[in-house]
């Protein structure tokens, strides 16, 4: 069953200022969000027609972080700092998104490890046609702090 979700994306995904891209988590279930974004004058990365295409990918990771978010809240706990490790075939019917338009983005959990390894498929949609699609691998580390320094060492 999806819930509304109660919280700003502030408090589901680690982002913050304008990097925070997306507008609102609109609902969820325990395999999947839907969040949007309203393409403005003031978005990140506008370019004076719109947001380039290959933005798509980080609208639907930051989707991928706020399920995250959500889901450790619903825990009692708060959204922690992951990655994207990689994307596959990302596609899109468009090279940009453009000034007023909203993109619904959909990302929908296929499996996650105990690791921390996540693998989501994910999809933007604009007035209900989809116009992008990829799939994304995720990592979320137990103690980020700890996994970057053991990166630092080698």
């Amino acid at each position: 069953m999806r819930t509304a979700i109660p919280w700003a994306m502030a408090d589901l995904v680690p982002h913050a200022g304008r990097m925070r891209l997306l507008d609102a988590a609109i609902d969820g279930d325990d395999e999947s969000l839907t969040a949007c974004v309203e393409i403005r004058a003031d978005s990140l990365f506008f370019d004076g027609v719109g947001v380039g295409a290959w933005v798509g990918i980080e609208y639907m990771a930051q989707a991928v972080a706020a399920w995250a978010g959500w889901r450790a809240r619903l825990d009692g706990g708060s959204p922690k700092v992951g990655f994207l490790l990689g994307s596959r075939r990302y596609s899109t019917s468009r090279s940009r998104f453009l000034l007023g338009e909203v993109l619904l983005v959909q990302a929908q959990r296929q499996f996650q490890a105990d690791n921390g390894l996540g693998h989501f498929d994910c999809t933007l949609a604009i007035d209900g046609v989809q116009v992008a699609s990829s799939a994304l691998t995720v990592f979320e580390p137990d103690d980020v702090s700890q996994f970057l320094r053991k990166r630092g060492d080698g």
